[in-house]
Parts: structure tokens; sequence; C-alpha cells
């Protein structure tokens, strides 16, 4: 690190768990968010200012003028403007250390963008869903299980959200198929332009993925693998639930379909 990082960097360089080693394995990994706005602008800005050197940060929408009462990458000055350019210009005057890759990309798995997809999942060190598409959810987990590679998931709607860690690394960690199966359309989240979501929850649960995200990159601490953490903000209640791998997840199980993403 040179003099500007370990002054930067500082107060991090205090802490046991992550001191000089830890910071320099933050400034030497590799970021994938998906997703710019509500849970994406504080997951990011905390990645970014927390030193990890490249964040890569896919989204295919602009700033909307109602996006701005929680999505706080953003400003009035830059509606209309791609939200992962928006996000860009956030993170340069916050850290201009930080390498991040803005796509302007739609997630699917068509044969055209379900290999750029593969190729991003498998050069980065952790992804981080910050979406609320079913559909790209589904896609990002099963990347994940076919790379090994820790997904942080978060969703939030109303005044709830929740936060879990799915790493097919450890051998009893379910996957995000086990808890919400690829059939399970019901469990599609519900939009915030028809149901809402209070300001601040967004905020609470990306800044908990970039919590986690981090404890991950740098090998410390418990993360959330095997948990499901909660949050009812209107009630100020917290709640984490045990959840277990299942055995017959078309995914991660006995008859995974993960690996065919490769």
């Amino acid at each position: 690190m040179n003099d500007d990082q370990l002054l930067r960097y500082a107060r991090h360089l205090l802490l046991d768990d992550i001191g000089v080693e830890g910071q320099e394995r933050l400034l030497a990994s590799s970021a994938l968010v998906v997703g710019a706005g509500g849970l994406g602008s504080p997951a990011v800005m905390y990645l970014a200012a927390a030193g990890v050197g490249r964040i890569t940060v896919v989204d295919h929408d602009v700033v909307d003028l109602t996006n701005l009462q929680r999505q706080i990458a953003h400003t009035t000055e830059r509606v209309g403007e791609l939200k992962v350019e928006s996000l860009a210009a956030t993170v340069e005057a916050l850290n201009p250390g930080v390498d991040l890759v803005a796509l302007d990309w739609h997630l699917d798995d068509s044969p055209e963008v379900a290999p750029r997809a593969a190729a991003l999942v498998r050069q980065a060190d952790v992804v981080l869903d910050c979406t609320d598409n079913f559909a790209i959810r589904i896609l990002l987990n099963r990347l994940a299980v076919s790379w090994r590679r820790p997904l942080v998931s978060g969703a939030a709607i109303r005044f709830e959200g929740q936060v879990s860690v799915y790493d097919l690394r450890h051998e009893d960690s379910p996957c995000y198929a086990c808890l919400f199966p690829e059939s399970a359309e019901d469990l599609a989240p519900v939009s915030c332009a028809t149901m809402g979501v209070f300001s601040p929850l967004v905020g609470m649960v990306g800044s908990v993925q970039a919590a986690e995200a981090l404890k991950l990159l740098v090998g410390k601490g418990t993360p959330l693998t095997g948990r499901l953490l909660r949050v009812d903000a209107l009630h100020a209640d917290w709640r984490s639930v045990r959840v277990r791998r299942d055995p017959d997840c078309a995914v991660c199980g006995g008859n995974a379909r993960g690996a065919s993403l490769r």
C-alpha cells in the first residue's frame, strides 16, 4: 500500500481481523454487483469506500425521479442517465483508487448473454445479487453454483428485507434455489413501483450485503451461510433463521444443472 492508501484505510488497519494483510486482500479483490438501484447503491458505495480493488456493476436501467427516495448513489441532476454511469460517477468521487466497471447489460440466459454473464461470475471473488428480478436471481444462483462463487443475496419490499450468503464452497451450504425453487413463480419479488418500499430499508439491507461480501473477501468472521437474516424495519426487529441445503434441489442437489452454464 502507498501512503495515501495507508491513510485512507487507517481505521481498517487498526482492526485485528483486517489489518494490513486484510486490506491488501480487499485491494486485490474483485466483486460483481448486479443491480445499481436501492440495494446496489449502498452496497457498491461501501465496497468502494472499503477499498475493493475492482467492482463490476451490471444494470440496464436509467435514473428516474421516483428512484431518488431511496437510491442514494444517484442525484437529481442525473435523472435520465444510465444507473451504472451515475453510480460510477459517485464511486469516482468517493474513492478514485477503485476500478469500477460499469456495464449497461440486461442479464438473461439467452445464448448471446449467458456466456458473458458466466465469464463475469467466474472472474469475481464474490457476487452480490442486488436485483428485484426473479429470473436474474435464478441465473446468478446457477452461475454461482457452477463456478463455486459466494453469492450474497438481498431483497427489500415495503418494510421488510432479507439477506443471506449462498456459498457452495462449503458442502452444507444451501443455494438460493434451495429456499426459493426456480419453479416457484409465486415467490418472485413484487415491484417497489406497486408495493412501495421504506427509504432506509434498502440501505440497511445493502449495507449488510456489503459487510458480508467484505468478510468473505478478507476471510474473517462468520458469514450468513446457512442463515437467512430478516429485518422488519417498521418494528425494528432482526431475526436470523437457519436454512438447510435441499438434497433434491434441481440446482445444487443430486440432479444439479448448474454446471451446464459454464
